[in-house]
């Protein structure tokens, strides 16, 4: 006689989407009691069976004795994390007859089980509802902490659950609990504030704030040479500050990255402020891009609607900066492994500094460089010229004088900045508006570049000057055509003239003067 199979909806991870796991648990008989997991479970799912054990005791429950079989489907995807203990554990008690589930209602259960019955945190609670309410679910059960985080999604129902007895009574439907709800306009309005790192803060530098503000306003990559001390980093976590403030559909993009991250807090919230990422030189090229056996979201996909900040650039190793092409150009990281091919989001600003050569000090008129040539060569050879190519504005970041350093002339704040920065890219918005995918200048392709970026006269000829005394490429073309763009929307006029060009010149032109001093 066929013993009857508990089936119990649950949901796992993919890149930082979610997918229907249906929980199958049969009763075998036979004397010796044991749990075995199929379906492709990673170490922390097989583990459950001892969370599972422990927690149905201290429940109150009875364990049944005998063998059980849990069936962790679609069996071809591996099952990742402890996750799976909640519905594992409710799977178990209506295979033995403890509960008996009302079939009226469709819910999803995704929880870690405590030793004594309580439910903890889960990542991905913001993707687990999202796909729940696309496959027709009623409801969504997750720890306190997750559901705030799901329960921003409209049109499911999603239940806080504390404890595996709390979570039996709403699957018998005898429970009163009712849905979180949250008001997801309110909920950004009142966690959206304003930053606390500000540009007034920073000293002189006038001419790298203004790279700044056309970095910003554009949304072009930015290197900062100088030597030690000169603010290079200050100034880089001020870049935040004055970009345009999250839209509300940013803020669930970005949430949705941070929401599957294992390296991210469980129950953040909502991300209403821009990420801004610095990870250390000896990050790996899977750190960066986010790898190991099962993909997660590495650093270029945490810093996504924000800025990745990669201090003393040379340090890093050579293959970690070469893998940054693709998002820089794509906008997304595409990962393959054996476990599956993933793609995540990067859409960010990249903000790099460096030294001008090993000792920090060429060019500094109170500090004698101690480097030879060769030193200054091979130091400045970690950087490829497609790297360079890929970064529109290189801007030199000299010592701050002490008179401007101890001066009382006040400095503009970010918030100034932010209001003409969102003005230039509301005109981009409003251009770029017929064309998914673009959003800001240095988003354009090659023929947005030829309607948009038209050059007559004086401009025409100093273009072709440049090209030709710095023997620039052809994608440093193109980034200076971007650029002059944006510095002719900021000021609000529709033509580039020649002084655009030849600021947008300007801040090329150090790529090429980065291998020819000496």
């Amino acid at each position: 006689m066929s013993r009857p199979v508990a089936r119990v909806d649950s949901a796992g991870i993919l890149g930082i989407d979610a997918y229907v796991v249906e929980i199958e648990v049969c009763l075998c008989g036979g004397d010796k009691s044991s749990l075995v997991l199929v379906g492709l479970p990673d170490a922390a799912v097989r583990e459950s069976r001892d969370r599972v054990m422990r927690s149905i005791y201290s429940s109150g429950f009875r364990y049944p004795g005998g063998s059980m079989v849990v069936n962790l489907a679609p069996a071809r995807i591996r099952k990742e994390g402890p996750r799976f203990d909640l519905p594992i554990a409710l799977g178990v008690l209506e295979a033995s007859g403890c509960i008996h589930p009302a079939s009226d209602r469709r819910l999803l259960f995704c929880g870690e089980l405590a030793l004594d019955g309580t439910i903890r945190s889960v990542c991905g609670g913001l993707s687990v509802a999202l796909m729940a309410r696309e496959a027709g679910f009623s409801g969504v059960c997750l720890a306190p902490d997750s559901a705030r985080e799901a329960a921003v999604v409209t049109g499911v129902d999603v239940f806080p659950i504390e404890t595996l007895i709390e979570a039996v009574a709403l699957l018998e439907g005898r429970s009163d609990l009712t849905p979180l709800r949250v008001d997801i306009e309110t909920l950004f309005r009142a966690s959206a504030g304003r930053s606390q790192l500000d540009l007034a803060d920073v000293r002189g530098q006038a001419h790298v704030k203004r790279a700044m503000e056309v970095a910003a306003a554009g949304g072009h990559n930015l290197l900062l040479l100088g030597p030690p001390g000169s603010g290079k980093t200050m100034l880089a976590r001020r870049l935040p500050s004055i970009l345009p403030p999250m839209t509300l559909e940013e803020s669930l993009q970005t949430t949705r990255i941070w929401s599957v991250a294992v390296s991210a807090p469980m129950g953040h919230g909502l991300v209403v402020e821009r990420p801004f990422r610095s990870p250390h030189h000896t990050i790996s090229d899977a750190g960066l891009l986010g790898g190991t056996a099962h993909p997660a979201p590495g650093e270029v996909s945490l810093a996504h609607n924000g800025v990745l900040f990669l201090d003393e650039l040379p340090e890093f190793r050579r293959n970690v900066l070469e893998v940054l092409r693709q998002p820089l150009e794509d906008g997304l990281v595409t990962i393959s492994r054996a476990a599956g091919t993933v793609t995540f989001p990067s859409q960010f600003m990249l903000v790099a500094a460096m030294n001008p050569c090993p000792c920090g000090f060429l060019g500094d008129s109170k500090h004698r460089c101690r480097c030879g040539y060769r030193d200054i060569y091979k130091y400045r050879s970690r950087i490829s010229g497609p790297l360079l190519d890929r970064i529109d504005l290189h801007i030199e970041v000299p010592a701050v004088p002490l008179s401007e350093l101890r001066g009382a002339r006040p400095s503009e704040r970010s918030e100034v900045v932010q209001h003409r920065v969102s003005a230039a890219r509301t005109i981009q918005h409003e251009r770029f508006s017929a064309v998914p995918g673009i959003f800001c200048n240095a988003q354009m392709t090659p023929s947005l570049i030829r309607a948009h970026c038209s050059l007559q006269g004086e401009a025409e000829g100093l273009l072709k000057q440049a090209l030709e005394e710095f023997d620039l490429s052809a994608r440093a073309h193109d980034r200076i055509l971007k650029v002059a763009r944006t510095l002719a929307d900021l000021e609000g006029r529709e033509c580039i003239d020649a002084c655009d060009i030849g600021e947008a010149v300007q801040a090329r032109a150090l790529d090429r003067r980065l291998f020819d001093e000496g």
